[in-house]
């Protein structure tokens, strides 16, 4: 074991531009990072020193960094999708061959829209379209409020989105209509989304407003995964954000369930502050996506940029010399590219107080590159979704 505490950091739908199978995914021209720092100019100092712009083309900041502190590479996604789930599957081993079925087009056939209405309590179902969750909330909502009817929604993954008010309906009856439909679409695989989600909201003061108390039912994962075998090896698999819903649970010692961005970092750096050893903190910063992608706010993603870059000087001051970081993201999402997510190379920056002389690592096959620094500093198999780099780590 050559780190005691590795903090592995998901920037969630952070690309950073062309790869080999973008034109296939109708994507060609996409770069998250790229677009959000020429819509406004990201302050990085942090992610600059590290080496990010010299793997990534960032708007305003074109001067080459002659000794980045932190080992960067480009990664080249493996699985056949550009999803939350494929994306952090391959990370921890698991290799997506076929993608889980999408209903961006037509919305959700009748036999399993009818099977939800069954399955909670009668309730007459709205919406049903591939849709912003914001926009389809402000169309919608007040009739939610006031009938009982169930808004549902896709998004341009595999999604079924649940809508229900926190006062009217509650959290806990939302998540058990999420269960269900997660049963539902998991009993035939032409409904098998990947995630089947409750989206809690409030209105007040005139304004529809979405709340952190969102929870992810995802598939099982469809095989081993990493985490599994950090279990068995003593290490504690910390889980911040959304990766304990991505995961069900598997692998997971202690669950921070989903927060802001910022929250989610604080957690992280209140772990490295601590004393604790022989862990992973496995982190999903979500806003990215959820917020600034999915809604095509290019100023937005950027300014959560520059936040994170904030939170991560602090990370880096917290952390002991005999603690690893490694930040990856899972799929883009180009917010001036449409609500959709887009499939781009993803950065890796990997950064010890211990490094002595760290470069470029260039282009790397399979997000279990990530996974396998990993399994490799603790000891337990290696997976095939991914290169073994660990050695080069000095």
């Amino acid at each position: 074991m050559k780190f005691k505490r590795i903090f592995f950091i998901v920037t969630d739908g952070l690309g950073i531009g062309p790869e080999p199978r973008q034109e296939e995914f109708g994507d060609k021209g996409a770069n998250s990072l790229l677009h959000a720092s020429e819509a406004l100019p990201l302050e990085i100092p942090t992610w600059k020193s590290l080496g990010i712009t010299e793997i990534a083309k960032v708007a305003g900041h074109n001067a080459r960094v002659k000794k980045p502190l932190a080992y960067v590479g480009t990664i080249h996604e493996m699985s056949n999708g550009k999803d939350t789930l494929t994306g952090h599957w391959e990370m921890m081993g698991i290799y997506t061959k076929t993608p889980n079925p999408q209903f961006t087009e037509k919305g959700f056939p009748d036999d399993l829209v009818a099977e939800l209405s069954k399955a909670w309590d009668g309730r007459k179902i709205i919406g049903n379209r591939n849709a912003s969750g914001t926009v389809i909330l402000a169309e919608l909502g007040h009739q939610h409020m006031e009938t009982g009817d169930m808004i549902i929604y896709t998004s341009p993954d595999s999604t079924l989105q649940i809508i229900g008010d926190e006062k009217t309906l509650g959290v806990e009856k939302l998540n058990a209509y999420a269960k269900k439909a997660r049963e539902i679409c998991s009993s035939k695989p032409e409904w098998n989304v990947a995630r089947v989600i409750s989206r809690p909201f409030v209105y007040e003061n005139g304004k529809f407003t979405r709340t952190f108390n969102r929870h992810d039912f995802a598939n099982k994962p469809t095989g081993h995964i990493i985490m599994e075998d950090l279990q068995k090896a003593g290490i504690e698999v910390v889980a911040v954000g959304k990766i304990n819903d991505i995961f069900t649970g598997v692998g997971v010692d202690k669950n921070y369930g989903p927060a802001s961005d910022d929250e989610n970092m604080d957690i992280a750096i209140d772990i490295a502050a601590s004393d604790s050893k022989n862990q992973f903190i496995f982190v999903n910063l979500v806003q990215f996506d959820s917020h600034y992608g999915h809604r095509e706010d290019p100023v937005g993603y950027s300014q959560n940029v520059s936040r994170l870059d904030i939170k991560l000087a602090k990370l880096i001051n917290a952390m002991k010399e005999d603690d690893l970081l490694i930040m990856t993201s899972d799929h883009g999402n180009d917010p001036t590219f449409g609500p959709d997510h887009t499939r781009e190379a993803l950065p890796l920056t990997i950064f010890s107080k211990s490094f002595k002389s760290p470069k470029v690592l260039g282009t790397l096959k399979g997000l279990g590159t990530a996974g396998n620094i990993v399994a490799k500093n603790f000891g337990v198999p290696l997976v095939e979704t991914g290169e073994d780099i660990f050695d080069i780590l000095v």
